[in-house]
């Protein structure tokens, strides 16, 4: 994706706060979490380099704007500066991507998210100052190979090597109080919640205690390292 001046073009900011969230690039990933967050309630600036792009959004964003980001003049300009949180959601223009990052961080921005599309990228975007970095196609084959193994009917890694599955119960559990399961001795994980399949179909999440107890088709979401998540939902 080639730069353009520092100019900027679409619809001027307005009443950009500290609650704002900026979001840079409206590719797929981009213009669907700018989507998203203001179906949440959330106040959003999307901008994107391409004018075509942003026409595209003009009816469903309500602050949209076309402009080069890795002119930091533009960015003062925008109001950027005066956001909260930012997410740098540009696809493939690596470098546009590193620029961005860095004068967000330049003019200070307390909580700046990038994309990136390798783990080197996220590594770069890390080192030049981004908060968080994510990579969305990595974490969703990551979270689709689990989902294909065991008995896992959702998976989300919060940590490194560390993360929450949705399952059922394994055979050995069903009927035992989890007082009595000596779980945690043995797999080293923590049944946090639980939906009933007797509560039919407004059953809803909730905590588990000493005293609960397990039937067939019950949901269950448990927590601990992956290892151990994977040793638990294979037991049987």
């Amino acid at each position: 994706m080639a730069r353009k001046p520092g100019r900027s073009t679409g619809r001027p900011r307005a009443g950009l706060n500290d609650e704002t969230v900026v979001v840079v690039g409206l590719g797929r990933f981009g213009g669907a979490l700018a989507l998203e967050l203001v179906n949440l309630g959330h106040s959003v600036m999307a901008i994107d380099v391409n004018p075509k792009t942003v026409q595209a959004y003009a009816n469903r964003l309500p602050h949209v704007v076309a402009a080069d980001t890795t002119d930091i003049e533009t960015l003062r300009q925008l109001g950027v500066g005066d956001a909260h949180r930012a997410v740098i959601a540009i696809g493939t223009d690596i470098e546009a991507s590193i620029m961005t990052t860095s004068l967000l961080v330049d003019l200070d921005l307390p909580d700046i998210w990038a994309k990136a599309i390798s783990r080197d990228h996220g590594t770069i975007l890390s080192r030049v100052g981004a908060h968080h970095v994510v990579l969305p196609e990595h974490e969703m084959g990551e979270r689709v190979a689990h989902l294909l193994s065991g008995r896992m009917l959702d998976y989300v890694e919060v940590d490194t090597d560390y993360a929450m599955v949705k399952t059922t119960p394994p055979q050995e559990l069903v009927g035992v109080p989890l007082s009595a399961s000596r779980i945690r001795a043995r797999y080293g994980v923590t049944i946090v919640s639980v939906k009933k399949e007797t509560d039919g179909p407004d059953a809803t999440y909730t905590h588990t205690t000493a005293d609960t107890t397990l039937m067939y088709g019950d949901h269950i979401l448990v927590v601990g390292t992956i290892h151990d998540l994977e040793r638990f939902v294979d037991a049987d």
